[in-house]
């Protein structure tokens, strides 16, 4: 194999802080080339510098692509060259159609310079084959979910006669299956050529597609790895990335449950616009003070929505069953009633729901709260700094100020003032849905320390993830989800993955 890339010595700065420092990266022509790091490693921020995003200038070292340097000012001009990146943040415009989506700024056009919509059309129609989807080209993409959505944005780039195909966490919101068949698109596109570079915190993943791997640690390259010859293990991508062993995957804990603090009894919820659709359907379940029950089920099962309707009714139509919250029964029937009654819910989307993103950490934390913090209608502001810096600490979150901006943060860091804000409501009942996703093994087991810690104080816990071997390394009990309805429970001592994966796809009428 010749090299399509090489990097050489990429530094660069934002005020007060050194992303990248001299990192150095080598990709060979027609391979998956994996990058991995810890959330603020510099991974996207190097991406960022090779596609354009950060113009030439704004950085220093080099980059050659095909054997020449390159200095690209904006995305349109690394595009010129085939080099395509795919964010992890899609971007695509709900209400065009697909073949619209694919030709954004890309034009099909015919005489007089208008659209062939024709030729537009039929050329999505070829693409979207190319990519294994069976959709109508004129579909509006908002009617389709985040797989299928990620296949168009591969499909955009092959519009664009993409040599060098970037794409940053590209399963992370993915189901298995969707997952998988991106990953197999990934070795038909090697097959044709065509070079990957893939952002990735899941390791099983990288270890199943990478030909090589390069890990950045802390801004500075440290090594790559050759997948194949080396015979890399996870264990040792976690070693590089984190700097350390991670001797346990999950921190040990000792549960003592105490007293039951939620019980829910026959939850139904309909869909919010198609109110004869049943979402969830009588699921009932408990949680006991000190203990931390996880919720398992496939895409579509109804996880999301049994937390969201329990919190405050912001899901779903038609909403039936019974709250009980030590022996009483409550309701909530708005999210303040559900603070009110000491249930918190931090949300699997923490950028579009659970932050402020152009407000910065101390105006986060606080958002929940703000009655415990004023008096006569106004905000303590100096209480206010003192309450974020002390979750600061607490928490690790890794800002030099409170003051920092939200969206600033990486992923792990972001989690962790969510957590801080509902934990600052001083729930009974903290719900997590998808608490690590998009994050790292080092801020996984971080935000894993914190869940105990909770729990160790006597808080409920709900845990809500699609990752089995997650549940299975924190939970005390964990029920099924399967098309609504719950299919069963199994304390951790007797869940496997193949038991759960079973309920997990038990049919509905034997359910």
């Amino acid at each position: 194999m010749s090299t399509i890339l090489e990097m050489q010595s990429i530094t660069k700065t934002f005020p007060g802080v050194k992303a990248l420092q001299d990192v150095n990266l080598v990709v060979e022509r027609g391979e998956i080339h994996a990058i991995c790091g810890e959330n603020g490693a510099g991974k996207s921020t190097l991406m960022k510098v090779l596609s354009g995003v950060y113009p030439h200038g704004t950085y220093d070292g080099r980059i050659l692509f095909e054997g020449e340097e390159v200095a690209f000012g904006s995305i349109n001009d690394s595009e010129d060259k085939g080099i395509v990146i795919i964010h992890q943040e899609l971007a695509l415009v709900p209400y065009l159609s697909v073949a619209e989506n694919i030709f954004l700024g890309n034009e099909q056009r015919g005489a007089g310079g208008l659209i062939d919509w024709n030729r537009t059309n039929a050329e999505a129609a070829q693409l979207l084959a190319r990519v294994g989807l069976d959709e109508l080209p004129v579909t509006p993409v908002g009617q389709l979910g985040v797989g299928k959505q990620q296949l168009i944005e591969i499909a955009k780039a092959l519009s664009k006669k993409v040599k060098l195909l970037i794409l940053d966490e590209p399963t992370a919101a993915l189901n298995d299956n969707d997952s998988e068949h991106l990953l197999e698109l990934l070795r038909q596109l090697k097959d044709h050529g065509i070079t990957s570079i893939m952002i990735s915190h899941k390791l099983n993943e990288i270890a199943e597609i990478a030909d090589s791997t390069t890990i950045i640690r802390d801004g500075k390259t440290i090594e790559t790895l050759d997948m194949l010859r080396d015979g890399v293990t996870q264990e040792r991508i976690i070693r590089g990335m984190v700097g350390r062993d991670l001797e346990h995957r999950y921190p040990p804990h000792e549960s003592t449950p105490g007293e039951e603090v939620l019980r829910v009894e026959d939850w139904t919820v309909h869909h919010p616009t198609q109110p004869d659709r049943v979402v969830v359907d009588n699921a009932s379940f408990s949680v006991r003070a000190g203990e931390i029950v996880g919720i398992a089920g496939l895409m579509g099962a109804g996880r999301t929505e049994l937390a969201m309707s329990l919190f405050g009714r912001t899901y779903g139509s038609d909403i039936r069953g019974r709250v009980y919250l030590r022996g009483e029964e409550i309701r909530t029937r708005s999210v303040d009633e559900a603070i009110g009654h000491g249930i918190a819910y931090a949300t699997e989307d923490r950028k579009k729901y659970g932050l402020n993103l152009i407000e910065d950490i101390r105006t986060n934390i606080s958002a929940a709260s703000l009655r415990k913090l004023s008096r006569l209608g106004f905000v303590n502001g100096n209480e206010e700094i003192k309450v974020a810096e002390d979750y600061r600490k607490s928490m690790n979150i890794k800002s030099p100020t409170v003051m920092a901006l939200a969206g600033k943060l990486s992923g792990g860091n972001q989690q962790k003032v969510v957590l801080s804000k509902w934990i600052y409501t001083d729930p009974d009942v903290l719900i997590l849905d998808e608490p690590t996703r998009g994050i790292d093994v080092g801020a996984k087991y971080e935000i894993y320390t914190i869940i105990n810690r909770l729990a160790d104080q006597g808080k409920a816990i709900v845990v809500i993830s699609s990752e089995l071997p997650e549940l299975l390394g924190i939970c005390d009990r964990i029920y099924t989800l399967a098309f609504g309805r719950v299919t069963g429970q199994l304390p951790r001592g007797e869940a496997t993955q193949e038991s759960l994966m079973e309920l997990m796809t038990k049919e509905r009428e034997n359910a």
